[in-house]
Formats: C-alpha cells, structure tokens, sequence
C-alpha cells in the first residue's frame, strides 16, 4: 500500500475546501514553488518559442533546422526525458528527494544556457539532451515531496493545485518569452536558467516530509555501495515495469500523450504558418482602448505563436481548482477517460481553420480535457505504489511520455513537413501548377518563398497567398490523425477501468 494511503475509514466525511487546503505541511507549498520557477524556465522554451526557434531561418534569427530535424530533437528529448525518471526515481527514494532536485537544477541549467550559445545541430542536441537529463531528474524529486506532504483524503485537490502551479510558470514563462525574443533570441535561454537556478535557494527553505526520510539511506557515502546500488535500482526499475496492470496502464495512457504534446510540438508552428493573429491585436486594441494595438492588428502584424498556445496554461489557471475539486468526486479513471475525450476534440478544433478565435477555443477545450485526465494519473499512480516505491512510481508517470511523445515527435515532424509545413507547400506549388523546375524553388531562400510565390499569382497580401495554400493543401487535416491516436487512448482506458480497475477497487 502506498504512504499517500492513510488508514482513514473510506466512509469517513469529506473535508470541506478550505479546511482542506489547511491539511497541506509547508514541504507541500514549497515544492510547488520550486516547481512553479521550474515549468518557468522550461515552459518558456518549450512552450511554443523553441519550435519556432528552430526552424526559423537563419537569416530571421533561427536555426534554420526542418520540421523533421527538430522532430529528431523532441524524440530523444521525450526519450532521454521521460525514460529515465524511472531509475532516477529510485535514487530520490533512496538518496533524497532534495539532494536529487539540486542536482537536477544544475544540470538544467547548464543545458539552458548552452542551447543559447549552440547553433549547429550537434552542438544544440547535446545541449538539449542536458536538459531533458536535469528534468528526467527533478521530476520524480519534486513529485516525491509532494506525494509524500498528501494524504488519500487531500491528494486529489493537492495535485489539482500543484497542476494548477505547474501552469501558472507554464503561462509566465511563454508571456515573458513573447517579449523576449523581440530583444534577442538567446536571452530567452538566459531567463530560462536565471529563474531555475532560483530554486537551488529554495531549497534551503523547508525540511523533506518525515515519511520520506524513514526511507532514507543514513549510511556515509561510499562509490562502491553507490555503483551496486545502481545496478540494483536500476534492475528493480525493470523488474517493476512488468507488473501487467502497471503496464498497461502506462501504454495505454502513452497514446493520450502522443496527441497531448503535438499541442505544444507542432500547434506552435500551424499557428506561425496558418492562423491570422493580427485581429486579435485589433480585438485587445479596442478592449483597451489601445490606438497602438489597434495600428499593429490593421497593420497585420501577426502575433508570437507561443501566446496563443499560452492559452492552455490561462484556462488551467482559472479553471483548474473548481474543476479538480469537481471531478474530484470522480474515481480517478473515469475522470480519464472524459478528460481524454474531451481533449481530442479540443486538438481538432485547435487547428480546424485559420481563425485565431477558433484555434484559442479549441485551447480552451483541449484545457478542459487536460485539466480533468492529467493530474489524475499522478494520483492513480501514487494510490497503487507499493510501500518504499513511490519516487519509483513517480517516474513511472513519465513513461506514456517516454512512448506518446518519443513516437509522435517522429511521426509528427514528418506529416508537419510532408504535409503542413508552409515553405515545403508553397514550394511544391511552385513545381506542381506553376512548372518550375526543382532546382529554380530550391534556389530561392527559405525566408523569401512564400513572398516570391506571392507574387508571381499577383497576389495583394501574403495573406491571400497563405489562404491559397491552405485551401489547396488542407494542412489542418494532420491533426485528425492526432486525435485519432487518442481516441484510440480512450477506449483502451474505458475497457482498462471495467477488466482492471474496478478488480483492485474490489480487492
């Protein structure tokens, strides 16, 4: 049984809101603090920036890397990021939880500035792969705090809030990165790492919950005991892994992920090629009265992708502790299985038209489906741990990323480029209706496609050329492909709850 578990009678009163957000210890509040500056940091890359980042060109700032690069990227990211959290884990469990959230804090950070000073594509993969690695570290850390400062009455609202906190810096992070990449694109990185390495100062605030250190290693150091505790952790972390119900758990949830993360992958880059943003500015404009956003949005200056996918986090913010105090009452698999739901017609919707009011709607849809299915396999997953494994099973929360996301970065970086990829559609429509040759459109540079097809239809506004485009290629065609995937996630989940779970709730 898991030490989130309390031997509280299950027919016991449930607490009423207040009194129990008072039941939290101060280890609770700081954790989720230090995850706050750390989804910060991350979230500002990740959070739609990099993406654009990546396959700008270089003579707009970027990397100049295609979709099926950066794809390449995000696959050994997500591998490297979700994997390993099922060893390192177990060394949080053993070690403890602080020391492995230091440790991680500076690997990150690390990364975070060498991404900023790295352009070629080794250099800048290395650099990422430091990051995944700090993060794959951090993440059953932190989790561990926190499942180890709830208890079976608080944990359902205590990772509601700590969902909630995790979109607070998932909202700042991509707001403040909007600003700065208009300075420079490399101060984006700095930021990042200034607002992590913040947390190494937090940590001295608080002590680690007292059911986490009974499970401590006391013992002093010794490199010969550290290298057979390696092997021994690392053999249990696979022993563990073939447990059938905790597998097929995590496969199944693998394809809600792979549909999850093309929300903050691949949305950023439809939105940067095909959605109109310009009115919105005019929108905001007259709310505010604002004669300079109103000029920016008649100007059609387009606004930065990654404050569109920011509406994500704004929902989770506003929404996410009435709707994780609701659907609390809810046993935590179905509460999956509609929030999954609910988020595959989000993602379609997303990226349905070249309209931003529709692409925020969908966000918002997509907001709601998350809000309901991710905190909950936290949860679950903590309510099935053996006693003494639950660092272990925090990092087995990261493994339907380790497969959703490794897989659909593949597969999404090829339908994006194939399919979606504005430069690769115009300059297919240049060979295919206008009859240039192959080598004519690959002369042209990556940043002047678009234009010159532009004008060689006559066209008034790169706009109409985009719109062109759009009604001839149907690039939003991709994400049904996405949700499908998902929906496929939803009823794996529905006949998981009915063969599995609904044995061990009788058990």
């Amino acid at each position: 049984m898991s030490s989130t578990v309390t031997t509280e009678n299950k027919d016991s009163p449930r607490p009423g809101f207040v009194q129990t957000v008072g039941s939290y210890p101060r280890s609770y509040w700081f954790a989720n603090v230090i995850e706050l500056f750390e989804r910060w940091g991350y979230y500002g890359l990740r959070g739609g920036f990099l993406s654009v980042f990546m396959v700008t060109a270089v003579a707009q700032g970027g990397l100049g890397f295609n979709h099926i690069q950066k794809g390449s990227i995000y696959a050994w990211w997500a591998l490297l990021q979700s994997l390993l959290p099922m060893f390192t884990g177990g060394y949080a469990d053993k070690y403890g939880y602080k020391k492995t959230v230091a440790i991680a804090i500076c690997i990150t950070c690390t990364g975070y500035v060498l991404m900023g000073n790295l352009s070629d594509y080794s250099g800048f993969f290395l650099a990422s792969m430091l990051v995944a690695t700090g993060t794959a570290i951090f993440k059953p850390g932190i989790q561990g705090i926190l499942a180890h400062s709830t208890n079976k009455q608080n944990a359902p609202l205590g990772w509601s809030i700590f969902y909630m906190v995790v979109n607070i810096g998932g909202f700042v992070g991509p707001l403040v990165t909007g600003f700065m990449r208009v300075i420079s694109w490399e101060y984006v990185f700095y930021l990042s790492a200034l607002m992590h390495s913040l947390n190494l100062l937090i940590l001295l605030a608080f002590k680690e919950p007292a059911a986490a250190l009974k499970q401590r290693n006391t013992e002093p150091f010794a490199l010969n005991q550290f290298c057979r505790d390696f092997i021994t952790i690392f053999l249990n972390s696979i022993k563990n892994l073939w447990q059938w119900r905790l597998l097929s758990f995590l496969i199944i949830f693998s394809g809600f992920w792979l549909m999850f993360m093309q929300l903050f992958d691949i949305l950023a880059n439809f939105i940067t090629d095909w959605v109109d943003t310009a009115p919105l500015y005019t929108f905001l404009g007259n709310i505010f009265n604002s004669d300079a956003l109103i000029q920016k949005g008649l100007a059609g200056t387009q606004m930065p992708a990654e404050w569109l996918v920011n509406m994500d986090a704004a929902a989770i913010i506003i929404f996410m502790l009435p709707i994780g105090w609701t659907f609390g009452r809810m046993k935590a698999v179905p509460a999956m299985v509609l929030g999954m739901t609910i988020a595959a017609a989000g993602i379609i919707f997303a990226g349905a038209s070249m309209s931003a009011s529709i692409c925020i709607a969908g966000i918002v849809v997509f907001a709601v489906g998350e809000m309901i299915a991710s905190p909950r396999k936290n949860e679950y997953l903590a309510s099935i741990a053996p006693e003494g494994k639950l660092g272990l099973y925090m990092g087995y929360v990261n493994f339907p990323q380790a497969i959703g996301w490794g897989i659909g970065s593949k597969i999404g970086g090829h339908l994006y480029q194939n399919y979606a990829d504005k430069l690769s559609l115009a300059r297919d429509y240049m060979q295919t209706k206008l009859n240039m040759t192959h080598d004519a459109v690959m002369a042209i540079p990556p940043e002047n496609v678009v234009s010159t097809l532009s004008q060689q239809l006559g066209h008034v506004s790169l706009n109409e050329t985009t719109v062109l485009l759009f009604n001839t290629y149907h690039p939003q065609n991709i994400w049904y492909a996405f949700a499908a995937v998902g929906l496929v996630s939803v009823v794996g989940m529905f006949f998981y709850n009915i063969i599995v779970e609904r044995k061990r709730q009788a058990e």
